[in-house]
């Protein structure tokens, strides 16, 4: 007899799979995946991982392929160095990274969850595996969480939390060298501990959350703390590719009875695809569940069993929800799609021409605070002013500078102005005007920053003289 359809069936949207009626914790034991795109995403996985571990190491033109040292102010993102002074440019390149998820949502649904996100890759990659290898398939590993404590069980618990706790110092050394950079890690690593505690505690705090998050917390990340997944409901629409159930051909679905002619769904309700679910839910609910991360692993055990029953592939198929219910091929280009495309096609020009056209320093000249012109026998005016300014590259400046707003001269106090790699400096200057070149008590000037002969950047300020007679 096939199983009844619910009465309900969007009962489950009402809570999440893992939080009983009471509202404690239902842990998930996934059963190990296996299959053709679980394999397609181990290697995306590893590739990824590699790239993630080796990030720090990897320089160009001097710098960090990716670095955000929120704590200096100081970002580098693909060997590009930005300032505080470039957040127009920040901001622009996030707005355009947020359309870019949305427009990546709307074709492929959560693909992103499922196969790139660090919190996948990192739990169902490393940690699950490792379960695995030391506790065995879901079924041992509920049958060692119930045995009574013996050797065996400390054994496994105590192998499986030492490996668990290495790989999240790992993990912590590879997400501190992303902000400080890892020449600063190194230093902290290999250095007197006195010297960086500050350093070597966010080393040990990052290490306890990576190793509570991955041990513990697992799945509820996805599906409580992480807001692209509660936001996926407002992104997704119908024509979205999704993990899908191909209901109308499933249902209604019934076990497989030996010798008997089925004249009922192709679903056998085996479970297999709750059981290897990494979130706890049962995909043939609905599309779009909240908890649903399209990892695709009930695809690959659906499949297998219709392999095993001689049916075709494809009952739980990565789809969109119109072309199961309608039967209608999928399609890449809606207006929606196109729309999100244009509006990230100009965000991208806008951030790329600002790139292109920014400046490899800042300079920043303002008046000295309570100075007045100066009066000279030459009759000019002079003008006292600090100067700051801000190296974008990775490259040591000598710098000169020079009045480019009509006749007069530039007089730096003190030692020459070398602009470090990556760095600021800071001086004091004398601009000398005639005063027949002067229009009134304040006027405009414009002061050029010169590396060698190469004007890097330009500064306009203000120059006070007295009053025409």
């Amino acid at each position: 007899m096939a199983s009844s359809i619910k009465t309900a069936p969007d009962e489950f949207r009402d809570h999440i799979s893992t939080v009983d009626k009471e509202g404690k914790r239902v842990w998930v034991y996934p059963k190990k995946p296996k299959g053709k795109l679980y394999n397609y995403r181990k290697l995306v996985s590893y590739g990824l991982l590699a790239l993630l571990f080796a990030g720090p190491f990897i320089k160009i033109n001097g710098l960090p392929l990716l670095m955000l040292n929120v704590v200096e102010r100081k970002f580098v993102i693909f060997g590009v160095l930005f300032w505080p002074q470039d957040f127009f440019i920040l901001v622009l390149a996030f707005l355009a990274l947020v359309v870019f998820i949305i427009l990546f949502t709307v074709v492929y649904g959560r693909l992103f969850c499922g196969w790139v996100c660090p919190q996948t890759i990192f739990l169902e990659m490393v940690f699950r595996r490792i379960e695995y290898l030391i506790e065995g398939d879901y079924t041992k590993q509920k049958a060692l969480n119930k045995m009574e404590w013996n050797t065996e069980k400390i054994l496994k618990k105590g192998a499986k939390t030492a490996i668990f706790l290495m790989i999240s110092f790992l993990i912590a050394n590879t997400f501190l060298a992303y902000i400080i950079g890892i020449d600063a890690l190194k230093e902290v690593v290999t250095d007197n501990p006195a010297n960086h505690l500050v350093g070597l505690g966010a080393l040990v705090a990052f290490t306890g959350v990576f190793y509570w998050v991955f041990a513990y917390f697992r799945e509820q990340v996805c599906t409580i703390v992480c807001p692209y997944g509660r936001l996926q409901g407002v992104m997704l629409d119908k024509k979205s590719l999704t993990v899908a159930y191909d209901y109308g051909r499933g249902e209604p679905r019934g076990k497989l009875r030996k010798g008997q002619e089925r004249t009922i769904g192709d679903c056998i309700d085996c479970n297999q695809c709750v059981q290897v679910c990494p979130t706890g839910i049962d995909i043939r609910n609905g599309a779009q569940q909240l908890e649903c991360i399209n990892c695709t692993a009930c695809i690959d055990a659906c499949n297998d069993i219709m392999r095993m029953i001689d049916k075709p592939e494809g009952l739980i198929r990565y789809d969109s929800e119109e072309a199961i219910a309608d039967g209608k091929q999928w399609k890449l280009f809606t207006p929606r799609v196109m729309g999100y495309t244009g509006v990230l096609a100009l965000l991208l020009a806008a951030s790329s021409t600002l790139l292109l056209l920014r400046d490899d320093a800042e300079a920043t000249i303002l008046r000295t605070p309570g100075q007045l012109y100066q009066k000279t026998e030459q009759g000019t005016i002079k003008n006292l002013y600090n100067i700051s300014v801000i190296n974008k590259t990775n490259e040591e400046m000598p710098l000169t500078l020079k009045l480019l707003s009509g006749e007069g001269s530039v007089q730096v106090v003190g030692s020459e102005l070398v602009l470090p790699a990556q760095g600021i400096t800071e001086g004091v200057f004398f601009t000398e005007i005639p005063k027949d070149q002067l229009k009134g008590m304040n006027s405009e000037i414009e002061i050029g920053v010169f590396h060698g002969d190469e004007l890097i950047t330009t500064q306009d300020t203000k120059f006070l003289a007295p009053a025409s007679p």
